[in-house]
């Protein structure tokens, strides 16, 4: 059969904020930086796929460390689920959680 698939952005950039979630240390996602968006922005440009990500993570964790734990399993998890491998997955870490 002929066809294309094609997975909307929206799509992804659910996926991308599912597997950041999943990183230990990230709190929550921070939408303020990207109104309507959730704190997730993922563009296309013809077929380089760039993610781009705001976090707010726990209080004492290593960012450096975080934020490489962060890109690797956001690039798993979209190859994985929609065989899209992302050229950059940029994290952005606005808020830093004090307390539990």
């Amino acid at each position: 059969m002929d066809g294309e698939a094609l997975i909307s952005n929206d799509v992804l950039a659910g996926y991308a904020a599912d597997a950041a979630r999943e990183v230990p240390g990230v709190r929550a996602l921070v939408g303020k930086h990207l109104p309507g968006r959730r704190g997730v922005k993922v563009a296309d440009d013809d077929g380089r796929v760039t993610v781009e990500l705001h976090l707010e993570v726990a209080w004492g964790v290593s960012i450096p460390q975080l934020g490489l734990d962060v890109q690797r399993r956001v690039g798993d998890y979209l190859e994985k689920m929609a065989d899209v491998r992302p050229t950059s997955v940029d994290v952005i870490v606005d808020e830093v959680a004090t307390g539990a």
